[in-house]
């Protein structure tokens, strides 16, 4: 399908929904699906970071590419993550992605390798030089241990298939400084990570967020996307008063450097949304940890159905 660019909106990235024995939970993918895009999300991002994708078997990222291209069916654009240590991996994701109908890959640099920034220039050209889909950059230095510089997104903002950027470094100097950049680069998309400073990114010229918790509450993040986009200050503050309030109760939960994905995923499970299973080496809450996560849970709840 065809998509704006730049690409405006929320886009929420998807967690992958599994069972016990780390398999994909295809009835809870088709209800999480049809959850987000009823509360009128802008597109889909699957195998990011709160995806899990750097723990899950290649078995489970094909099939969970596959069944939400198809759930999807084409009414909102689908986003795929094909990062890899491995470049062949990438590609064959790319492949699995194109094949199902995807409209756009998202790719971080390898991890665990020392790399350069020069040597990053030349990874992600050859990347976007062998993909038959747009590619946008993803600049996540908290677990890839690399910043992509922005005179390295500068390098490659001149080749023709790579048409934007997320960044979840939650450097506001460097995103507005993309913003700033990129201004002479109209089609090029700029989208945050951390929901909990979309609206400062907004308002710097970013393009929207690639936002979490919109897993869960999916129409609070788009009124506060639109709120943004129309400058209406008192609709801006009480939805965002909300999302760091959420963001506060169910990603700070325990002291775990975990918790945002546990917090995540335990209070969609509350929901029936998932089954609130991790992927390792990551691990659920405990009983009680999940009791006391879902008084909060009951508190955010009643704060967003207030604020929306």
């Amino acid at each position: 399908m065809s998509f704006p660019q730049p690409f405006r909106g929320i886009i929420p990235p998807m967690i992958t929904p599994l069972n016990p024995d780390f398999s994909l939970d295809e009835k809870s993918l088709e209800l999480l699906i049809e959850h987000m895009i009823s509360g009128g999300v802008h597109g889909l991002f699957i195998l990011g970071t709160t995806g899990e994708f750097a723990s899950l078997s290649s078995s489970v990222k094909k099939r969970l590419i596959e069944l939400t291209c198809k759930k999807v069916d084409q009414r909102i654009p689908v986003l795929v993550g094909i990062s890899d240590c491995s470049f062949l991996e990438s590609l064959n994701l790319a492949a699995s992605a194109k094949e199902a109908g995807a409209d756009i890959l998202v790719a971080t640099n390898p991890f665990y390798m020392n790399i350069g920034q020069e040597e990053l220039v030349f990874y992600f050209s050859k990347l976007a030089d062998e993909v038959e889909l747009s590619l946008y950059l993803y600049n996540m230095p908290s677990h890839t241990g690399i910043n992509i510089d922005l005179e390295t997104v500068k390098a490659l903002v001149e080749h023709p298939n790579i048409i934007g950027i997320k960044d979840s470094s939650g450097d506001q100097k460097y995103f507005e400084s993309l913003c700033d950049t990129f201004r002479e680069y109209p089609e090029f998309t700029v989208l945050v990570g951390p929901e909990e400073i979309l609206v400062e990114t907004m308002n710097m010229g970013g393009h929207g967020g690639v936002s979490g918790g919109a897993n869960l509450f999916p129409s609070l993040y788009v009124k506060l996307f639109e709120a943004t986009e129309y400058q209406d200050k008192e609709r801006i503050k009480v939805l965002n008063e909300t999302v760091q309030f959420l963001s506060k109760n169910l990603y700070s939960h325990g002291s775990y450097k975990s918790n945002y994905l546990k917090g995540l995923k335990a209070s969609l499970s509350f929901e029936g949304l998932c089954q609130g299973v991790l992927a390792m080496p990551l691990s659920a809450f405990n009983e009680t940890e999940i009791a006391d996560l879902k008084e909060k849970y009951v508190a955010v709840k009643e704060a967003v159905s207030k604020s929306i």
